[in-house]
């Protein structure tokens, strides 16, 4: 019963933190929200679609990093300044490349990108299967391993009380 109590509150302390701590960890910053509601929520949308050059698994309206920050100002600067979302989106492809597009585009420069995975997957594949087989080969080309004489005693008297 008190074990149970215990785990209780434990489970309800790590929820309360991790609720006060997840809205630490977002990025955007009082300072740069914008106070019109609908370009906020674009701009928003936008930096989702926006990888984070310096943390480069984020986007940059979850990171923390200084560029990233940057990258969000810029962005509501163009939104301010009336450009569409495509145009904000290509200002910043034109200055950091395909790169900062969580989602790149299927292009000539970006194929590594959509099949390097795959690829590295088949050859992954192509090798286990090699190993298999030559190992597969070599346990064939030893035959059965010899006993030892602990084990032909064994076999001889198993054998031996048979007939």
């Amino acid at each position: 019963m008190i074990l149970r109590l215990s785990a209780r509150r434990a489970f309800l302390g790590m929820l309360v933190a991790s609720a006060v701590f997840a809205s630490l960890a977002h990025g955007v910053t009082p300072d740069e929200v914008l106070r019109d509601p609908a370009l906020e929520g674009r701009a928003r949308a936008i930096s989702q679609l926006l990888r984070c050059v310096v943390c480069q698994n984020q986007s940059i309206d979850d990171s923390n990093a200084p560029l990233a920050r940057d990258l969000r100002v810029i962005v509501r600067e163009r939104l301010v300044s009336g450009d569409t979302d495509k145009q904000a989106i290509d200002f910043i492809v034109g200055r950091y490349g395909n790169f900062v597009l969580l989602k790149p585009p299927m292009q000539l420069d970006t194929l590594a990108l959509w099949i390097g995975p795959a690829l590295f997957l088949l050859v992954a594949a192509l090798g286990f299967v090699r190993y298999l087989r030559k190992r597969s080969v070599d346990q064939a080309a030893e035959g059965p391993a010899a006993l030892t004489t602990i084990e032909q005693d064994r076999v001889s008297e198993l054998f031996s009380r048979r007939s």
